[in-house]
């Protein structure tokens, strides 16, 4: 592994396939799709997370090297983590040699340990270890009450692997550069860049159709579009959403709703009014169509008061 700043290839569109099926009988493969050559896919659905669902709502895959794997995200649950673990067996003989963790969320980190074993490195932004051990606590706690998962101290596996800026990770005739970025959707984002084919992982950097959700920084969040929407990718995979799309236009709705916010919430502040006022004044037509704006557009007007109010 060698760090180094990222390059980025300008090219097209993207392609599917028929998702994967294991022939292992003690797990069912996590059904995923082929987006790119070496790159799979599970596209998530836009739910909350309960015990029917168990938290697998989000997007995660793998990258298939010469020499290893990269899985992107691990799951919601530690099911999932295990189905996920059954694809890649069923899709490839080369092992796994790296577990990338996006963020933080439960939906991205719940099936790390299937994947802990010699071999295998835990790669995270530097913030990662640190928001792990707070959340820790609460995050049992939840998922015991709203997933019906019981989770140990052994699910929550920090990266041995931190990421500061850029990191270029080879798996054997193909590099992933990861990068680290200020807070935005958390403080402890990363994107993925797989230079062989053009793809581009933006994780909950990118929400289409699920209303974003803030759990990091507004404006920081806004800043790291704009960086993002430079980047000449062939492709780009969301943390929710459809599992490929244009770019850099897959970012426009999501700015637009992030700025409609920033706006409005500062325009309560100059004219003085209270938390209470700005969530009761919220208008959804402000913001267009988005699945769960009703679970998550006040708390990110919550968010957002707390974070403006101090400009």
């Amino acid at each position: 592994m060698t760090r180094s700043t990222p390059c980025f290839i300008l090219c097209g569109l993207i392609f599917s396939a028929a998702p994967v099926v294991s022939a292992a009988a003690e797990v069912e493969a996590l059904p995923v799709q082929r987006i790119a050559e070496g790159i799979y896919v599970h596209q998530g659905r836009h739910l909350l997370p309960d015990a029917g669902n168990r938290g697998e709502i989000a997007n995660v895959g793998f990258v298939v090297g010469e020499d290893c794997v990269a899985v992107i995200d691990s799951g919601g649950s530690p099911a999932q983590g295990q189905a996920l673990k059954a694809a890649i067996e069923a899709t490839t003989r080369v092992p796994v040699c790296h577990v990338i963790n996006t963020h933080v969320h439960p939906d991205h980190i719940y099936g790390n340990l299937a994947f802990q074993q010699a071999g295998v490195h835990f790669v995270g932004h530097h913030k990662l270890p640190q928001a792990m051990a707070v959340r820790a606590p609460y995050y049992r706690d939840k998922a015991a009450r709203d997933l019906g998962l019981a989770l140990e101290s052994k699910h929550f596996i920090p990266p041995d692997v931190r990421v500061t800026d850029t990191l270029t990770l080879d798996l054997g005739g193909r590099t992933l550069q990861v990068v680290a970025y200020p807070a935005a959707h958390t403080d402890n984002d990363l994107s993925v860049f797989d230079q062989k084919t053009g793809t581009l992982w933006l994780a909950d950097l990118l929400f289409m159709e699920h209303v974003p959700v803030v759990d990091g920084s507004l404006n920081g969040w806004l800043k790291v579009i704009d960086i993002l929407a430079t980047l000449p990718a062939q492709r780009v995979v969301p943390g929710h959403g459809p599992l490929v799309a244009r770019w850099p236009e897959a970012l426009a709705a999501e700015r637009s709703y992030l700025l409609a916010l920033q706006q409005e919430v500062r325009a309560a502040l100059a004219a003085g009014k209270t938390l209470e006022q700005t969530l009761a004044e919220t208008r959804a037509e402000h913001y267009g169509q988005w699945a769960l704006f009703d679970q998550f557009h006040r708390r990110n007007v919550s968010t957002a008061f707390a974070e403006l109010e101090w400009e």
